[in-house]
This record gives C-alpha cells, sequence and structure tokens, in this order.
C-alpha cells in the first residue's frame, strides 16, 4: 500500500525522466538529488524560478526541470 511517505511522481530533470517524492518542492527536489543549490539556476515547466520561490515552488506530476550550474573561470 503506497502511504504519503512513499508517493513518488515522474518528473523530467534535465532531459532524464526520474521518480521523486510526492509534494516536493524545488528546494527540496535540489537537497534530494544533492545539487549544490549556492550555484545554479532552474527552470520549471519552461519558467525561470528565483532562488527565493523555490521554497513554495511545489513540482508537479510531468513536470519538466532544467538545472543549469554557474562555472567560474574565463580570461584574464
Amino acid at each position: 500500500m503506497e502511504t504519503a511517505e512513499t508517493k513518488t511522481i515522474e518528473v523530467v530533470v534535465n532531459g532524464t525522466a526520474q521518480m521523486v517524492p510526492a509534494g516536493v518542492t524545488l528546494g527540496r527536489l535540489l537537497e534530494w538529488l544533492a545539487i549544490d543549490a549556492s550555484r545554479v539556476a532552474v527552470e520549471l515547466n519552461g519558467q525561470i524560478v528565483r532562488m527565493r520561490e523555490w521554497p513554495a515552488a511545489t513540482v508537479n506530476e510531468g513536470a519538466r526541470i532544467e538545472v543549469v550550474w554557474f562555472v567560474g573561470g574565463g580570461a584574464k
């Protein structure tokens, strides 16, 4: 029997289908995926979501999430 603690949904993260906990927010999803939130930008269903909005942005079944990492460097 499925409970609230074990219910999962399918989403697509950077082009790969993944099963994640149901009701998860973007902030919790990044934690769950072990992604350093201080070094990324996130798009949810084609819309950029600001970091301050991650705690309230719920990820629903079928969501498409793109995570882009900031990379330092460049010419000096």
